[in-house]
Protein backbone atom coordinates (compact mmCIF):
# COMPACT_ATOMS: atom_id res chain seq x y z
CA UNK A 1 0.00 0.00 0.00
CA UNK A 2 2.79 2.37 0.90
CA UNK A 3 4.54 1.46 -2.30
CA UNK A 4 1.38 2.15 -4.30
CA UNK A 5 0.97 5.58 -2.66
CA UNK A 6 4.61 6.37 -3.34
CA UNK A 7 4.13 5.53 -7.00
CA UNK A 8 1.02 7.65 -7.26
CA UNK A 9 2.44 10.83 -5.73
CA UNK A 10 4.60 11.91 -8.75
CA UNK A 11 1.64 11.36 -11.06
CA UNK A 12 -0.69 13.33 -8.84
CA UNK A 13 1.90 16.08 -8.49
CA UNK A 14 2.25 16.30 -12.26
CA UNK A 15 -1.51 16.24 -12.61
CA UNK A 16 -1.91 19.04 -10.07
CA UNK A 17 0.71 21.30 -11.68
CA UNK A 18 -0.74 20.64 -15.13
CA UNK A 19 -4.19 21.51 -13.89
CA UNK A 20 -2.94 24.83 -12.55
CA UNK A 21 -1.36 25.60 -15.90
CA UNK A 22 -4.57 24.83 -17.77
CA UNK A 23 -6.70 26.90 -15.41
CA UNK A 24 -4.24 29.77 -15.87
CA UNK A 25 -4.63 29.52 -19.62
CA UNK A 26 -8.39 29.15 -19.33
CA UNK A 27 -8.52 32.34 -17.31
CA UNK A 28 -6.78 34.19 -20.16
CA UNK A 29 -9.38 32.75 -22.50
CA UNK A 30 -12.26 34.05 -20.37
CA UNK A 31 -11.18 37.67 -20.68
CA UNK A 32 -13.83 39.88 -22.25
CA UNK A 33 -12.75 40.27 -25.91
CA UNK A 34 -14.16 43.80 -26.00
CA UNK A 35 -11.99 44.80 -23.05
CA UNK A 36 -8.94 43.05 -24.54
CA UNK A 37 -9.21 45.10 -27.74
CA UNK A 38 -10.34 48.22 -25.89
CA UNK A 39 -13.56 48.68 -27.89
CA UNK A 40 -17.22 49.13 -26.97
CA UNK A 41 -19.79 46.39 -27.50
CA UNK A 42 -21.34 48.45 -30.27
CA UNK A 43 -17.99 48.82 -32.10
CA UNK A 44 -18.03 48.46 -35.87
CA UNK A 45 -15.87 45.92 -37.71
CA UNK A 46 -13.72 48.80 -38.84
CA UNK A 47 -13.07 49.85 -35.21
CA UNK A 48 -12.34 46.25 -34.22
CA UNK A 49 -9.89 45.78 -37.07
CA UNK A 50 -8.08 49.03 -36.26
CA UNK A 51 -7.78 48.10 -32.59
CA UNK A 52 -6.54 44.61 -33.45
CA UNK A 53 -3.96 45.92 -35.89
CA UNK A 54 -2.60 48.44 -33.40
CA UNK A 55 -2.38 46.01 -30.49
CA UNK A 56 -1.05 43.05 -32.49
CA UNK A 57 1.85 45.15 -33.72
CA UNK A 58 2.49 46.48 -30.21
CA UNK A 59 2.60 43.05 -28.51
CA UNK A 60 3.92 40.86 -31.30
CA UNK A 61 6.68 38.60 -29.89
CA UNK A 62 9.02 39.64 -32.70
CA UNK A 63 8.75 43.27 -31.59
CA UNK A 64 7.95 43.08 -27.88
CA UNK A 65 10.33 41.06 -25.67
CA UNK A 66 8.78 42.21 -22.38
CA UNK A 67 7.45 39.66 -19.93
CA UNK A 68 3.84 38.88 -20.60
CA UNK A 69 3.87 40.12 -24.21
CA UNK A 70 3.28 36.64 -25.62
CA UNK A 71 0.34 36.07 -23.32
CA UNK A 72 -1.10 39.47 -24.21
CA UNK A 73 -0.61 38.73 -27.90
CA UNK A 74 -2.53 35.46 -27.45
CA UNK A 75 -5.39 37.32 -25.79
CA UNK A 76 -5.49 39.88 -28.62
CA UNK A 77 -5.63 37.21 -31.32
CA UNK A 78 -8.29 35.27 -29.45
CA UNK A 79 -10.40 38.39 -28.93
CA UNK A 80 -10.14 39.32 -32.60
CA UNK A 81 -11.06 35.79 -33.63
CA UNK A 82 -14.32 36.11 -31.73
CA UNK A 83 -15.29 39.67 -32.61
CA UNK A 84 -14.31 39.54 -36.28
CA UNK A 85 -16.63 36.60 -36.93
CA UNK A 86 -20.30 37.63 -37.03
CA UNK A 87 -21.62 34.32 -35.71
CA UNK A 88 -19.05 33.99 -32.92
CA UNK A 89 -19.60 37.58 -31.85
CA UNK A 90 -23.36 37.08 -31.75
CA UNK A 91 -22.95 33.92 -29.66
CA UNK A 92 -20.56 35.63 -27.28
CA UNK A 93 -22.92 38.58 -26.80
CA UNK A 94 -25.81 36.21 -26.05
CA UNK A 95 -24.11 33.45 -24.08
CA UNK A 96 -20.66 34.66 -23.16
CA UNK A 97 -19.38 31.91 -25.48
CA UNK A 98 -18.53 32.25 -29.16
CA UNK A 99 -19.79 28.72 -29.88
CA UNK A 100 -23.21 29.36 -28.41
CA UNK A 101 -22.70 27.08 -25.36
CA UNK A 102 -23.71 28.65 -22.05
CA UNK A 103 -21.12 28.14 -19.36
CA UNK A 104 -17.36 28.39 -19.42
CA UNK A 105 -16.12 27.89 -22.97
CA UNK A 106 -14.06 30.89 -23.89
CA UNK A 107 -16.58 32.95 -21.93
CA UNK A 108 -17.89 32.49 -18.39
CA UNK A 109 -17.56 29.71 -15.84
CA UNK A 110 -20.39 27.23 -15.84
CA UNK A 111 -21.14 23.61 -15.04
CA UNK A 112 -22.19 20.56 -16.93
CA UNK A 113 -23.47 17.77 -14.71
CA UNK A 114 -21.48 19.21 -11.84
CA UNK A 115 -18.24 19.38 -13.80
CA UNK A 116 -16.33 22.29 -15.27
CA UNK A 117 -15.86 22.32 -19.02
CA UNK A 118 -13.71 24.66 -21.07
CA UNK A 119 -11.91 24.83 -24.41
CA UNK A 120 -9.37 27.12 -26.00
CA UNK A 121 -11.01 27.25 -29.44
CA UNK A 122 -8.02 28.71 -31.26
CA UNK A 123 -7.52 28.77 -35.04
CA UNK A 124 -8.69 25.56 -36.60
CA UNK A 125 -10.81 24.75 -33.50
CA UNK A 126 -7.68 23.88 -31.54
CA UNK A 127 -8.71 23.36 -27.91
CA UNK A 128 -7.90 21.87 -24.57
CA UNK A 129 -10.56 20.13 -22.53
CA UNK A 130 -11.18 19.21 -18.93
CA UNK A 131 -14.43 17.31 -18.82
CA UNK A 132 -16.28 14.36 -17.24
CA UNK A 133 -15.68 11.99 -20.13
CA UNK A 134 -11.99 12.47 -19.56
CA UNK A 135 -12.09 10.69 -16.17
CA UNK A 136 -10.19 7.42 -16.11
CA UNK A 137 -9.62 4.93 -13.34
CA UNK A 138 -6.19 5.19 -11.81
CA UNK A 139 -4.79 3.30 -8.86
CA UNK A 140 -8.05 2.16 -7.31
CA UNK A 141 -11.77 1.66 -7.72
CA UNK A 142 -12.67 5.13 -6.47
CA UNK A 143 -9.59 6.87 -7.84
CA UNK A 144 -9.91 8.96 -11.02
CA UNK A 145 -7.49 10.99 -13.11
CA UNK A 146 -7.87 13.81 -15.61
CA UNK A 147 -7.29 13.43 -19.33
CA UNK A 148 -6.18 16.60 -21.13
CA UNK A 149 -6.19 17.04 -24.87
CA UNK A 150 -4.79 19.85 -27.03
CA UNK A 151 -5.11 20.56 -30.71
CA UNK A 152 -7.41 19.57 -33.50
CA UNK A 153 -8.46 16.22 -34.93
CA UNK A 154 -6.09 13.41 -34.15
CA UNK A 155 -4.33 15.30 -31.40
CA UNK A 156 -3.37 13.12 -28.45
CA UNK A 157 -2.61 14.05 -24.88
CA UNK A 158 -0.44 17.11 -24.53
CA UNK A 159 3.07 17.08 -23.15
CA UNK A 160 2.32 20.56 -21.73
CA UNK A 161 5.39 22.06 -23.38
CA UNK A 162 4.89 25.81 -23.88
CA UNK A 163 5.95 25.49 -27.49
CA UNK A 164 2.99 23.19 -28.14
CA UNK A 165 0.56 25.42 -26.27
CA UNK A 166 1.50 28.59 -28.12
CA UNK A 167 1.67 26.71 -31.38
CA UNK A 168 -2.03 25.89 -31.04
CA UNK A 169 -2.98 29.35 -29.85
CA UNK A 170 -1.33 31.03 -32.84
CA UNK A 171 -1.94 28.43 -35.48
CA UNK A 172 1.66 27.44 -36.13
CA UNK A 173 5.18 26.86 -34.90
CA UNK A 174 6.59 29.74 -32.86
CA UNK A 175 9.81 29.47 -34.82
CA UNK A 176 7.97 30.14 -38.05
CA UNK A 177 7.86 33.93 -38.03
CA UNK A 178 8.55 36.64 -40.55
CA UNK A 179 9.71 40.22 -40.25
CA UNK A 180 6.18 41.62 -40.40
CA UNK A 181 4.69 39.47 -37.66
CA UNK A 182 2.36 36.54 -37.51
CA UNK A 183 3.01 32.85 -37.26
CA UNK A 184 2.77 29.89 -39.56
CA UNK A 185 -0.06 27.48 -39.83
CA UNK A 186 -3.50 28.07 -41.17
CA UNK A 187 -3.68 31.82 -41.64
CA UNK A 188 -5.77 32.16 -44.77
CA UNK A 189 -9.32 33.42 -45.01
CA UNK A 190 -10.75 30.14 -43.70
CA UNK A 191 -8.78 30.31 -40.48
CA UNK A 192 -10.07 31.86 -37.27
CA UNK A 193 -9.30 35.34 -38.55
CA UNK A 194 -12.08 36.66 -40.75
CA UNK A 195 -11.26 38.51 -43.95
CA UNK A 196 -12.37 42.17 -43.94
CA UNK A 197 -15.26 42.63 -46.34
CA UNK A 198 -13.58 45.63 -47.99
CA UNK A 199 -10.81 43.45 -49.41
CA UNK A 200 -11.84 41.88 -52.71
CA UNK A 201 -11.06 38.23 -53.33
CA UNK A 202 -9.45 38.16 -56.78
CA UNK A 203 -9.28 35.46 -59.43
CA UNK A 204 -7.91 35.59 -62.98
CA UNK A 205 -11.20 36.63 -64.52
CA UNK A 206 -11.71 39.49 -62.06
CA UNK A 207 -8.12 40.69 -62.49
CA UNK A 208 -8.34 40.83 -66.28
CA UNK A 209 -11.75 42.52 -66.30
CA UNK A 210 -11.64 44.90 -63.33
CA UNK A 211 -7.97 45.63 -62.63
CA UNK A 212 -5.71 45.22 -65.68
CA UNK A 213 -5.28 48.55 -67.48
CA UNK A 214 -8.35 50.14 -65.89
CA UNK A 215 -6.37 53.09 -64.55
CA UNK A 216 -7.07 52.58 -60.83
CA UNK A 217 -4.38 51.81 -58.26
CA UNK A 218 -4.77 48.50 -56.38
CA UNK A 219 -3.14 47.13 -53.24
CA UNK A 220 -2.73 43.40 -53.79
CA UNK A 221 -1.95 40.74 -51.21
CA UNK A 222 -0.71 37.38 -52.49
CA UNK A 223 -0.79 34.41 -50.12
CA UNK A 224 -1.38 30.70 -49.70
CA UNK A 225 -3.33 29.13 -46.83
CA UNK A 226 0.00 28.39 -45.11
CA UNK A 227 1.40 31.92 -45.48
CA UNK A 228 2.63 33.45 -42.27
CA UNK A 229 1.14 36.62 -40.85
CA UNK A 230 -1.74 36.74 -43.31
CA UNK A 231 -4.23 38.32 -40.91
CA UNK A 232 -1.87 41.14 -39.96
CA UNK A 233 -1.07 41.86 -43.61
CA UNK A 234 -4.75 41.95 -44.46
CA UNK A 235 -5.57 44.24 -41.55
CA UNK A 236 -2.96 46.79 -42.65
CA UNK A 237 -4.15 46.68 -46.27
CA UNK A 238 -7.72 47.24 -45.18
CA UNK A 239 -6.69 50.25 -43.10
CA UNK A 240 -4.64 51.84 -45.90
CA UNK A 241 -7.29 51.24 -48.56
CA UNK A 242 -9.86 52.74 -46.19
CA UNK A 243 -7.79 55.90 -45.67
CA UNK A 244 -7.31 56.25 -49.47
CA UNK A 245 -10.87 55.25 -50.36
CA UNK A 246 -11.66 56.35 -53.89
CA UNK A 247 -8.00 56.42 -54.91
CA UNK A 248 -6.95 52.88 -54.00
CA UNK A 249 -8.71 49.52 -53.79
CA UNK A 250 -7.45 46.41 -52.00
CA UNK A 251 -7.62 42.78 -53.04
CA UNK A 252 -6.17 39.41 -52.08
CA UNK A 253 -5.13 36.52 -54.33
CA UNK A 254 -5.02 32.97 -53.01
CA UNK A 255 -2.10 31.66 -55.04
CA UNK A 256 -2.91 28.08 -54.13
CA UNK A 257 -6.16 28.42 -56.08
CA UNK A 258 -4.87 30.92 -58.65
CA UNK A 259 -1.47 29.44 -59.44
CA UNK A 260 -1.43 30.47 -63.10
CA UNK A 261 -2.38 34.08 -62.34
CA UNK A 262 0.22 34.39 -59.56
CA UNK A 263 2.98 32.91 -61.73
CA UNK A 264 2.05 35.10 -64.71
CA UNK A 265 2.16 38.19 -62.49
CA UNK A 266 5.32 37.04 -60.71
CA UNK A 267 3.76 37.39 -57.25
CA UNK A 268 3.79 33.83 -55.97
CA UNK A 269 4.47 33.96 -52.20
CA UNK A 270 7.09 31.85 -50.46
CA UNK A 271 6.66 31.33 -46.72
CA UNK A 272 5.01 34.66 -46.01
CA UNK A 273 2.41 36.75 -47.77
CA UNK A 274 3.53 39.53 -50.13
CA UNK A 275 2.15 43.02 -50.77
CA UNK A 276 2.15 44.75 -54.16
CA UNK A 277 0.88 47.98 -55.65
CA UNK A 278 -0.58 47.74 -59.16
CA UNK A 279 -0.39 51.24 -60.59
CA UNK A 280 -0.06 53.46 -63.65
CA UNK A 281 2.60 55.76 -62.33
CA UNK A 282 4.53 56.19 -65.56
CA UNK A 283 3.48 53.54 -68.09
CA UNK A 284 0.51 53.36 -70.41
CA UNK A 285 -0.10 49.89 -69.02
CA UNK A 286 -0.31 49.01 -65.34
CA UNK A 287 2.68 47.54 -63.54
CA UNK A 288 3.28 45.73 -60.24
CA UNK A 289 5.71 47.03 -57.64
CA UNK A 290 6.37 45.06 -54.45
CA UNK A 291 6.30 46.77 -51.09
CA UNK A 292 9.40 45.72 -49.16
CA UNK A 293 9.32 48.10 -46.21
CA UNK A 294 8.13 47.60 -42.64
CA UNK A 295 4.49 46.58 -42.67
CA UNK A 296 3.19 49.75 -41.11
CA UNK A 297 0.02 51.50 -42.28
CA UNK A 298 1.74 54.88 -42.47
CA UNK A 299 4.63 53.57 -44.60
CA UNK A 300 2.36 51.55 -46.88
CA UNK A 301 0.06 54.54 -47.39
CA UNK A 302 3.01 56.70 -48.44
CA UNK A 303 4.16 53.94 -50.79
CA UNK A 304 0.70 53.90 -52.41
CA UNK A 305 0.64 57.68 -52.78
CA UNK A 306 4.07 57.63 -54.41
CA UNK A 307 2.77 55.18 -57.01
CA UNK A 308 -0.44 56.95 -57.94
CA UNK A 309 -0.69 57.87 -61.66
CA UNK A 310 1.26 60.83 -63.03
CA UNK A 311 -0.35 61.46 -66.39
CA UNK A 312 -0.92 65.13 -65.67
CA UNK A 313 1.89 67.29 -67.01
CA UNK A 314 3.16 70.00 -64.68
CA UNK A 315 3.35 73.30 -66.62
CA UNK A 316 4.43 76.90 -66.11
CA UNK A 317 1.25 78.95 -66.33
CA UNK A 318 3.06 82.01 -67.68
CA UNK A 319 4.18 80.00 -70.73
CA UNK A 320 1.21 77.70 -71.11
CA UNK A 321 -0.93 77.84 -74.25
CA UNK A 322 -3.84 75.43 -74.66
CA UNK A 323 -3.92 75.76 -78.44
CA UNK A 324 -0.35 74.56 -78.82
CA UNK A 325 -1.07 71.36 -76.92
CA UNK A 326 -3.99 69.85 -78.90
CA UNK A 327 -3.31 66.15 -79.42
CA UNK A 328 -5.40 63.36 -80.91
CA UNK A 329 -8.55 65.53 -80.87
CA UNK A 330 -8.99 65.07 -77.12
CA UNK A 331 -10.40 67.75 -74.79
CA UNK A 332 -7.82 69.33 -72.47
CA UNK A 333 -7.96 70.07 -68.76
CA UNK A 334 -5.85 72.40 -66.64
CA UNK A 335 -5.92 72.36 -62.83
CA UNK A 336 -4.81 75.52 -61.05
CA UNK A 337 -3.91 75.12 -57.38
CA UNK A 338 -1.46 76.36 -54.77
CA UNK A 339 0.02 72.87 -54.32
CA UNK A 340 3.72 72.43 -55.02
CA UNK A 341 3.04 68.98 -56.43
CA UNK A 342 0.15 67.55 -58.43
CA UNK A 343 -2.75 66.97 -55.99
CA UNK A 344 -3.71 63.35 -55.26
CA UNK A 345 -7.25 63.73 -56.64
CA UNK A 346 -5.90 65.05 -59.94
CA UNK A 347 -3.41 62.21 -60.18
CA UNK A 348 -6.15 59.65 -59.61
CA UNK A 349 -8.37 61.25 -62.26
CA UNK A 350 -5.49 61.41 -64.74
CA UNK A 351 -5.14 57.64 -64.45
CA UNK A 352 -8.85 56.89 -64.76
CA UNK A 353 -9.38 59.24 -67.72
CA UNK A 354 -5.94 59.08 -69.32
CA UNK A 355 -7.36 57.98 -72.69
CA UNK A 356 -10.17 60.54 -72.70
CA UNK A 357 -8.52 63.82 -71.68
CA UNK A 358 -5.16 65.56 -71.81
CA UNK A 359 -4.26 66.60 -68.25
CA UNK A 360 -2.16 69.56 -67.11
CA UNK A 361 -1.70 71.26 -63.76
CA UNK A 362 0.06 74.39 -62.61
CA UNK A 363 1.03 75.91 -59.29
CA UNK A 364 -0.41 79.36 -58.62
CA UNK A 365 0.59 81.06 -55.34
CA UNK A 366 -2.66 83.03 -54.99
CA UNK A 367 -5.48 84.66 -56.91
CA UNK A 368 -3.49 87.87 -57.46
CA UNK A 369 -1.67 86.23 -60.38
CA UNK A 370 -2.40 88.28 -63.52
CA UNK A 371 -2.84 85.14 -65.62
CA UNK A 372 -5.89 84.12 -63.59
CA UNK A 373 -7.79 87.25 -64.60
CA UNK A 374 -7.15 86.51 -68.26
CA UNK A 375 -8.50 83.00 -67.74
CA UNK A 376 -11.54 84.25 -65.82
CA UNK A 377 -10.57 82.54 -62.57
CA UNK A 378 -11.35 84.23 -59.24
CA UNK A 379 -10.68 81.42 -56.73
CA UNK A 380 -8.41 78.41 -56.25
CA UNK A 381 -8.31 75.55 -56.89
CA UNK A 382 -9.94 75.75 -60.32
CA UNK A 383 -10.32 73.63 -63.43
CA UNK A 384 -10.26 75.04 -66.96
CA UNK A 385 -11.12 72.99 -70.02
CA UNK A 386 -10.63 73.44 -73.75
CA UNK A 387 -12.80 71.76 -76.36
CA UNK A 388 -11.41 70.42 -79.62
CA UNK A 389 -12.69 73.54 -81.42
CA UNK A 390 -10.49 75.76 -79.24
CA UNK A 391 -13.21 77.05 -76.91
CA UNK A 392 -12.06 77.59 -73.32
CA UNK A 393 -14.42 76.97 -70.40
CA UNK A 394 -13.94 77.62 -66.68
CA UNK A 395 -15.41 74.36 -65.35
CA UNK A 396 -15.21 75.10 -61.63
CA UNK A 397 -13.52 77.54 -59.25
CA UNK A 398 -12.91 77.50 -55.52
CA UNK A 399 -13.25 73.73 -55.38
CA UNK A 400 -13.99 72.34 -51.90
CA UNK A 401 -14.22 68.62 -51.16
CA UNK A 402 -15.17 66.82 -47.95
CA UNK A 403 -12.88 63.83 -48.42
CA UNK A 404 -10.89 61.99 -51.06
CA UNK A 405 -13.69 59.67 -52.20
CA UNK A 406 -16.39 62.32 -52.49
CA UNK A 407 -13.92 64.70 -54.14
CA UNK A 408 -13.05 62.16 -56.83
CA UNK A 409 -16.72 61.36 -57.44
CA UNK A 410 -17.63 65.06 -57.77
CA UNK A 411 -14.81 65.64 -60.24
CA UNK A 412 -15.88 62.58 -62.26
CA UNK A 413 -19.30 64.15 -62.78
CA UNK A 414 -17.65 67.42 -63.87
CA UNK A 415 -15.28 65.72 -66.33
CA UNK A 416 -17.88 63.48 -67.88
CA UNK A 417 -20.22 66.42 -68.43
CA UNK A 418 -17.44 68.31 -70.22
CA UNK A 419 -16.62 65.21 -72.26
CA UNK A 420 -20.23 65.04 -73.51
CA UNK A 421 -20.02 68.67 -74.59
CA UNK A 422 -16.76 67.97 -76.41
CA UNK A 423 -18.27 65.01 -78.27
CA UNK A 424 -21.08 67.23 -79.56
CA UNK A 425 -18.58 69.81 -80.77
CA UNK A 426 -16.39 67.16 -82.41
CA UNK A 427 -19.41 65.60 -84.12
CA UNK A 428 -20.51 68.99 -85.44
CA UNK A 429 -17.00 69.68 -86.72
CA UNK A 430 -16.82 66.33 -88.49
CA UNK A 431 -20.18 66.95 -90.15
CA UNK A 432 -19.13 70.36 -91.44
CA UNK A 433 -15.81 68.97 -92.62
CA UNK A 434 -17.46 66.21 -94.63
CA UNK A 435 -19.69 68.75 -96.38
CA UNK A 436 -16.94 71.22 -97.26
CA UNK A 437 -13.91 71.32 -99.49
CA UNK A 438 -10.54 70.17 -98.19
CA UNK A 439 -9.63 72.15 -95.12
CA UNK A 440 -7.23 75.07 -95.35
CA UNK A 441 -5.07 73.63 -92.60
CA UNK A 442 -4.81 70.15 -94.15
CA UNK A 443 -1.24 69.19 -94.97
CA UNK A 444 -1.00 68.15 -98.66
CA UNK A 445 0.68 65.03 -99.98
CA UNK A 446 3.65 65.47 -102.28
CA UNK A 447 2.85 64.65 -105.91
CA UNK A 448 4.59 65.18 -109.25
CA UNK A 449 2.30 68.12 -109.95
CA UNK A 450 2.72 70.02 -106.68
CA UNK A 451 6.35 69.17 -105.90
CA UNK A 452 7.82 72.36 -107.40
CA UNK A 453 5.32 74.54 -105.56
CA UNK A 454 5.97 72.92 -102.21
CA UNK A 455 9.60 71.77 -102.34
CA UNK A 456 10.95 73.64 -105.37
CA UNK A 457 13.91 76.04 -105.64
CA UNK A 458 11.86 78.97 -104.35
CA UNK A 459 11.29 77.23 -100.99
CA UNK A 460 13.76 77.87 -98.16
CA UNK A 461 12.94 74.75 -96.15
CA UNK A 462 10.51 71.96 -96.96
CA UNK A 463 9.36 69.81 -94.03
CA UNK A 464 8.24 66.38 -95.24
CA UNK A 465 6.37 64.05 -92.89
CA UNK A 466 7.10 60.48 -94.00
CA UNK A 467 4.82 57.62 -92.93
CA UNK A 468 4.22 53.92 -93.60
CA UNK A 469 0.88 53.41 -91.81
CA UNK A 470 -2.45 55.22 -91.70
CA UNK A 471 -2.15 55.70 -87.92
CA UNK A 472 1.19 57.48 -88.32
CA UNK A 473 -0.21 59.55 -91.21
CA UNK A 474 -3.06 60.85 -89.04
CA UNK A 475 -0.69 61.82 -86.25
CA UNK A 476 1.70 63.62 -88.58
CA UNK A 477 -1.23 65.41 -90.21
CA UNK A 478 -2.40 66.65 -86.79
CA UNK A 479 1.03 67.63 -85.50
CA UNK A 480 2.25 69.40 -88.64
CA UNK A 481 -1.05 71.22 -89.09
CA UNK A 482 -0.89 72.40 -85.48
CA UNK A 483 2.72 73.59 -85.75
CA UNK A 484 2.08 75.42 -89.01
CA UNK A 485 -0.85 77.36 -87.51
CA UNK A 486 0.87 78.22 -84.26
CA UNK A 487 4.20 79.78 -85.11
CA UNK A 488 5.19 79.20 -88.73
CA UNK A 489 3.60 80.22 -92.00
CA UNK A 490 2.97 77.24 -94.25
CA UNK A 491 3.15 77.59 -98.03
CA UNK A 492 -0.10 76.59 -99.68
CA UNK A 493 0.30 74.45 -102.75
CA UNK A 494 -1.49 77.07 -104.86
CA UNK A 495 0.83 79.89 -103.85
CA UNK A 496 4.36 80.44 -105.09
CA UNK A 497 6.90 83.00 -104.02
CA UNK A 498 4.99 84.39 -101.09
CA UNK A 499 8.16 84.55 -99.00
CA UNK A 500 7.17 81.78 -96.60
CA UNK A 501 10.18 80.44 -94.72
CA UNK A 502 8.94 76.88 -94.51
CA UNK A 503 6.46 74.59 -96.26
CA UNK A 504 4.90 71.30 -95.19
CA UNK A 505 3.95 68.10 -96.94
CA UNK A 506 3.28 64.41 -96.34
CA UNK A 507 4.81 61.47 -98.18
CA UNK A 508 3.81 57.79 -98.36
CA UNK A 509 7.10 55.91 -97.98
CA UNK A 510 5.66 52.69 -99.39
CA UNK A 511 5.05 54.41 -102.74
CA UNK A 512 8.12 56.62 -102.98
CA UNK A 513 11.11 54.63 -101.72
CA UNK A 514 13.32 55.91 -104.58
CA UNK A 515 12.62 59.49 -103.50
CA UNK A 516 13.85 58.73 -99.99
CA UNK A 517 16.85 56.94 -101.49
CA UNK A 518 17.98 60.32 -102.78
CA UNK A 519 18.69 61.35 -99.20
CA UNK A 520 20.02 58.07 -97.83
CA UNK A 521 20.97 54.84 -99.56
CA UNK A 522 18.82 52.80 -97.16
CA UNK A 523 15.72 54.74 -98.08
CA UNK A 524 14.89 54.67 -94.35
CA UNK A 525 13.08 51.37 -94.88
CA UNK A 526 13.34 50.50 -91.18
CA UNK A 527 11.47 53.63 -90.09
CA UNK A 528 7.71 53.75 -89.76
CA UNK A 529 7.77 57.55 -89.49
CA UNK A 530 10.30 60.38 -89.82
CA UNK A 531 10.60 64.05 -90.69
CA UNK A 532 12.87 65.27 -93.49
CA UNK A 533 13.90 68.92 -93.48
CA UNK A 534 14.96 69.56 -97.10
CA UNK A 535 16.69 72.75 -98.35
CA UNK A 536 16.20 72.65 -102.15
CA UNK A 537 18.48 75.63 -102.91
CA UNK A 538 21.42 74.14 -101.04
CA UNK A 539 20.78 70.48 -101.78
CA UNK A 540 21.00 69.61 -98.09
CA UNK A 541 18.78 67.80 -95.63
CA UNK A 542 18.35 66.82 -91.97
CA UNK A 543 16.28 63.98 -90.52
CA UNK A 544 14.25 63.67 -87.30
CA UNK A 545 13.59 60.06 -86.26
CA UNK A 546 12.77 60.43 -82.55
CA UNK A 547 9.33 59.74 -81.09
CA UNK A 548 6.73 61.86 -82.85
CA UNK A 549 5.28 64.24 -80.29
CA UNK A 550 4.05 67.77 -80.79
CA UNK A 551 6.82 69.19 -78.65
CA UNK A 552 9.50 67.09 -80.36
CA UNK A 553 8.41 68.10 -83.87
CA UNK A 554 8.12 71.77 -82.96
CA UNK A 555 11.56 71.67 -81.32
CA UNK A 556 13.12 70.05 -84.41
CA UNK A 557 11.63 72.62 -86.82
CA UNK A 558 12.72 75.51 -84.57
CA UNK A 559 16.25 74.09 -84.48
CA UNK A 560 16.24 73.79 -88.28
CA UNK A 561 15.23 77.46 -88.69
CA UNK A 562 17.73 78.61 -86.07
CA UNK A 563 20.59 76.72 -87.69
CA UNK A 564 21.06 74.40 -84.73
CA UNK A 565 20.75 71.21 -86.78
CA UNK A 566 23.56 69.68 -88.82
CA UNK A 567 22.59 69.26 -92.48
CA UNK A 568 23.99 66.64 -94.86
CA UNK A 569 24.42 66.69 -98.64
CA UNK A 570 21.77 64.80 -100.60
CA UNK A 571 23.04 61.81 -102.59
CA UNK A 572 21.23 63.09 -105.65
CA UNK A 573 18.52 65.62 -106.38
CA UNK A 574 15.22 64.12 -105.13
CA UNK A 575 12.61 63.66 -107.83
CA UNK A 576 9.09 62.31 -107.49
CA UNK A 577 8.10 59.68 -110.01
Amino acid sequence: MLREETMLRPSLLLLFSSSLLLFSLAEAKTLDPYKVLGVDKGASQRDIQKAFHKLSLQYHPDKNKNKGAQEKFAQINNAYEILSDEEKRKNYDMYGDEKGNPGFNGGNFGGQDGYTYFSGGGPGNDHFSFRPDGWQRMGGQDSKSFSFSFGGPGAGSSSFGFGDIFSNFFGGDMKSRNQFGGFGGSAGPKSGFSSPTTIQSINAQFFNKEIADQGLTWLLLSYTPTSRGYHIFESVLEEVAGSLQGAVKAGSINCQNEQVLCKDLGIFPARSARVFVYSFRSNERGSLVEFSGELDAKDLKKFCQDHLPRYSKRVDLSQFDFSSMAIDKLPQLLLLSSKKDTPVIWRVLSGLYRKRFIFYDAEVPDTSDSMLKKLGVDALPSVIGMLVNGEKHVLKTGIVVKDLKSGINEMKVLLESFEKKNKKVASSQAKKSSQSEPRDNEIPHLTTTNFDNICGEKTAVCIIGVYRSSKTKDKLQTYLSNVSRKTLSRRQNQVVGSGDSVSYALLDATKHSSFLGSFDKSGYKSSDRLLVAYKPRRGKFAVFTDEMTLEGIEGFISSVLNGDVQFLKVRQKPVLK
